[in-house]
């Protein structure tokens, strides 16, 4: 029997970053993947033509860059290969008139052409992450700190002295506005609003969902301070880097290797876990879980001596999962030609939408099961960042489709046949991707001769793909208010424990969410000693 300190399950960025960083404390960490790969949705390969490298799911990592985990982990990672590719022009929009808004890293140019779109609404964007700027300890320590702790009761009792206790309750009253409310107060200009509205998308959120206002101005500041960046090479780079990291600090990493329950020893302490294929590995200190609630007390504690607690089997029941993904993949001879301009083709993600109500009515299709008659398309064009993506002068796009329905119950354009069961079929996904590549072609010059392949990905896809990914919904479940902060995964989790002494959870399904920053792998690792 194989004995470690620390086993961890999965092997996503939370994982990684969770197992890194125990190495670094000198513990021995085995880490073990199911599938043939490590990554969860990070994955690069020459998906459409040979030489053309594609990341099939997460590329832009701006929340890693900016994270605590990077700043413990980047010179390691940096040491053993992991380089970023930037761009200055790392957002935009691009509306169907041709009218279009990009957000560059430079705050003065930013402040110039939003001004152009409205009068005061440069100075009203300057206003806003000059705020959010000063909130920025306070407002980080919540969103990614370990919430029933000490220290985030002492930062918050200290902010309550310092704005008095109604100054704090209006401070999280303001935090609750949406992200509608936000933009609509915010900035008079149809293209400033229509430039912002999608990012709530990347929140698992909609523009009308509670707190998407704030989640806004965070996007906005993490992209002006650190761009869109992606890894030189392929996302695959980052990987490569974890690990040469874990396993040079004496931590193994394990594919082909499925979990099928977490063992306990006599006193119901999890010490173990037993693999699919029936060999027993022991861990002395703990089984770290990277995975879904379903997955972890469904299937993993299946055979657990400890009864479940009441109010884990109503979280259980209760647990809702979000809005699928959809990714579309492009081989093309050359960069594309964008007809409103040629600085589009340096954008790094670029969305196409009708603006802020295009992007609400398209979210609220999707949540009601219907194929969005105009979804909101977010384009990446890394090769635009790293020329190595492509064979010399030929270019990738990276789409992603963030309002796509899990399971289909109809068609808001009525063109496309819908299963009976609901499900998706080769033909219904090729058949949306068509819907979508009619609009990046009304953009688009000479769009159908440049295009050499292009690779589709249903939510049923990436499921496939990635078991983590229900339904096709990448963040790991619901993201609304009543599904996060100190109510993630459950109403009664504490942070990153379960009711199995020596079993823990993290990964995108438990506070503080999804997203490449890694942080409940990070939070997690920082509190075992």
């Amino acid at each position: 029997m194989s004995i470690h300190d620390y086993i961890v399950v999965g092997s996503g960025i939370n994982a990684l970053i969770a197992a890194a960083l125990l190495g670094k404390k000198g513990k021995k960490v085995l880490v073990l993947e199911r599938n043939d790969r490590i990554g969860g949705c990070l994955r690069t390969e020459e998906i459409t033509e040979p030489g053309f490298r594609h990341d099939v799911m997460a590329t832009t990592m701006v929340l890693f860059l900016t994270s605590p985990a990077y700043g413990a982990l980047g010179k390691d990672l940096e040491a053993r290969g992991l380089e970023f590719a930037h761009a200055p022009l790392p957002t935009g929009v691009l509306m169907p008139d041709g009218r279009h808004a990009i957000l560059s890293m430079n705050r003065k140019r930013n402040v110039s052409a939003f001004d152009a779109f409205a009068t005061g609404d440069g100075q009203a964007f300057s206003r806003e992450m000059d705020r959010l700027g000063a909130d920025a300890p306070f407002l980080f320590s919540l969103l990614g700190g370990s919430l029933w702790s000490g220290s985030v009761l002492k930062t918050v009792l200290k902010e309550a002295w310092r704005r008095g206790p109604r100054g704090l309750a209006a401070w999280f009253g303001e935090a609750l506005v949406s992200g509608r409310s936000h933009l609509e107060t915010t900035y008079r200009s149809e293209e400033l609003q229509a430039l912002f509205a999608p990012w709530v998308l990347h929140c698992g959120l909609n523009p009308e969902s509670a707190y998407s206002g704030e989640m806004l101005k965070v996007i906005g500041f993490a992209i002006e301070l650190a761009g869109c960046p992606i890894v030189k090479g392929g996302a695959d780079n980052l990987l490569k880097a974890f690990e040469r990291l874990i396993t040079d600090q004496g931590g193994e990493i394990h594919t082909h290797a499925d979990v099928d329950v977490v063992t306990e020893d006599a006193s119901g302490r999890a010490n173990g876990v037993r693999l699919a294929s029936g060999e027993m590995l022991q861990a002395k200190s703990g089984v770290i879980a990277s995975v879904t609630p379903t997955q972890l007390y469904d299937r993993l504690l299946k055979t657990s001596a400890k009864p479940r607690p009441a109010e884990v089997g109503e979280g259980l029941k209760s647990y809702r999962y979000g809005k699928g993904n959809m990714q579309i993949h492009y081989a093309l001879k050359s960069p594309p030609r964008w007809k409103a301009g040629g600085e589009l083709g340096q954008v790094a993600l670029l969305h196409l939408t009708p603006g802020l109500d295009g992007v609400s009515r398209a979210a609220n299709e999707c949540e009601r099961g219907l194929l969005p008659a105009v979804p909101t398309i977010c384009v990446g064009q890394p090769a635009a960042l790293d020329p190595s993506r492509a064979p010399e002068g030929m270019s990738i796009l990276w789409l992603q489709l963030p309002e796509t329905p899990r399971y289909i119950k109809g068609d808001a354009a009525a063109e496309l046949p819908i299963p009976a069961d609901g499900r998706w079929t080769e033909e219904l996904r090729e058949r949306f991707a068509d819907r979508v590549e009619r609009i990046l072609e009304s953009h688009i010059d000479g769009w159908s001769e440049n295009v050499l392949a292009r690779r589709a990905y249903a939510p049923s896809d990436l499921e496939v793909m990635n078991m983590n990914l229900v339904g096709g919904d990448p963040y790991g479940g619901f993201c609304g208010v009543d599904q996060f902060f100190l109510w993630r995964p459950f109403k009664s989790s504490v942070n990153h424990r379960t009711h199995v002494p020596g079993l823990y959870h993290i990964g995108a399904s438990t506070h503080p969410g999804p997203g490449l920053g890694g942080g409940s792998g990070f939070l997690l690792a920082s509190s075992l000693t």
